[in-house]
């Protein structure tokens, strides 16, 4: 299977077991769900999938020497996300406003449901090791640690947000290094820069006021679409487009899902102001502390840089907006 990557390029994808999984139904999906939630109201032109991260997940893994299981785990560890990503935290009492966590949750029975382990089967791998992520720490780790989908999802929004350009991308990668499986820096420089960037990326985007707005107005359509039967719960796990089209049928006829509607695309002005506001809204935060080599010694670069300690500190916890509509 040959793919284009914007940031690994044209590469070639040979295990047949990848090409299976990549091609059922349940993966395709993807292609129709939004990485960032609803992002091109909020951030014009910047709309990818989960497809394409999903994806440079597994690249990212099998470039840096990852076991066959762990790649493969990389590469379905988004399936169970629903329509509009982590705007379902706001909807379904599975997630949570602050971890963002609707898709964990329900990742293992989500993936038990698909072609997924009949394809494994197929190719006499174990379903309960690649669901396992003790066994994959390359593929997942805690905040503030480096793992491949952190690694991924930054760079690839990055270069989406014209932050960084895909030679910067692809330099930054140069100087990843993976050791006892555990990923760092070659170089404090490169660390930090890509320290400097995810945090650039979770104040502006990730955990910004206007990602707020769109996780709640979001939220609050999907909500209403349920409430009044309009959607199902077995809705919210087709795709962005599907689900808009269902919904869209019953704009004429009701005007509340009309307006939240129109707040959700930004046709209604929004206002955070903790003095006056209809509701409050939590945002995940999110920073990381790369390791680098630093004096022979592998080390996070809060050991080297002490305003990181403050600013790991910080990020790690979760945004707080309070929005008034003006409608």
């Amino acid at each position: 299977m040959n793919y284009r990557d914007c940031i690994y390029g044209n590469v070639s994808i040979k295990e047949p077991v990848v090409i299976d999984i990549i091609n059922c139904t349940s993966f395709q999906r993807l292609k129709d769900i939004d990485l960032g939630g609803y992002i091109e109201p909020y951030f014009p032109n910047a709309t990818q999938s989960r497809f394409e991260h999903s994806i440079g997940v597994f690249l990212l893994l099998h470039k840096y020497g990852a076991s066959l299981p762990e790649q493969i785990a990389g590469l379905i560890h988004d399936m169970s996300h629903s329509v509009f990503s982590h705007c379902i935290d706001y909807v379904l009492s599975e997630g949570s406003e602050e971890k963002h966590n609707h898709q964990d949750n329900i990742f293992e029975t989500f993936i038990t449901e698909t072609e997924i382990p009949s394809i494994l089967k197929k190719y006499g791998i174990d379903l309960s090791y690649v669901l396992n992520d003790k066994n994959f720490p390359l593929k997942e780790r805690e905040l503030p640690e480096l793992c491949a989908d952190r690694i991924e999802y930054a760079l690839r929004c990055a270069v989406n947000f014209e932050e960084i350009s895909i030679k910067e991308a692809k330099l930054i990668l140069n100087h990843l290094k993976v050791k006892d499986q555990t990923w760092f820096f070659d170089d404090f420089s490169y660390a930090e820069q890509y320290a400097e960037i995810f945090l650039r990326l979770n104040t502006e985007y990730f955990a910004s006021l206007l990602s707020a707005v769109m996780y709640r107005t979001v939220g609050d359509y999907l909500g209403y679409g349920l409430k009044k039967k309009f959607i199902s719960k077995d809705d919210l796990y087709t795709t962005d487009p599907v689900i808009l089209e269902k919904l869209f049928c019953f704009h004429k006829e009701d005007l509340c899902l009309q307006k939240l509607y129109n707040r959700m695309t930004r046709k209604t002005d929004c206002y955070n102001n903790p003095h006056d506001y209809e509701v409050v809204v939590k945002c995940k935060s999110r920073m990381v502390d790369p390791l680098c080599y630093h004096h022979a010694n592998l080390i996070p670069i809060s050991e080297i840089k002490s305003k990181w300690c403050n600013i790991l500190k910080e990020e790690s916890t979760p945004k707080t907006y309070y929005l008034k509509f003006d409608d």
